[in-house]
């Protein structure tokens, strides 16, 4: 995933809007991302990877990445918006 490409759907956050809030913010946990422009408050699907840029840049890494297309991401999401379940591959 692209820093400009869209991480919460629902309120247009970016990677590099969570990554950069995360960086500056230092929050303990994050649920707290939700301070960024409401990340995570829509439906909720951009929870699971909003965790997973939280505990990379806690660790550190450099360049923060989720390893998913945004296509196939907004897809994914598209389908559990209608039927309330997250792909077997989890998030």
């Amino acid at each position: 995933m692209h820093d400009d490409d869209l991480v919460c759907l629902c309120f247009r956050v970016s990677k590099r809007k969570i990554v950069n809030f995360c960086r500056r913010e230092q929050p303990a946990v994050a649920s707290r991302i939700s301070e960024c422009l409401s990340a995570g408050t829509g439906c909720q699907w951009c929870v699971p990877y909003l965790k997973r840029l939280h505990e990379q840049v806690q660790q550190g890494e450099s360049e923060p990445d989720l390893p998913v297309n945004p296509q196939e991401y907004a897809k994914q999401r598209a389908a559990y918006r209608r039927s309330g379940k997250r792909p077997a591959e989890g998030a």
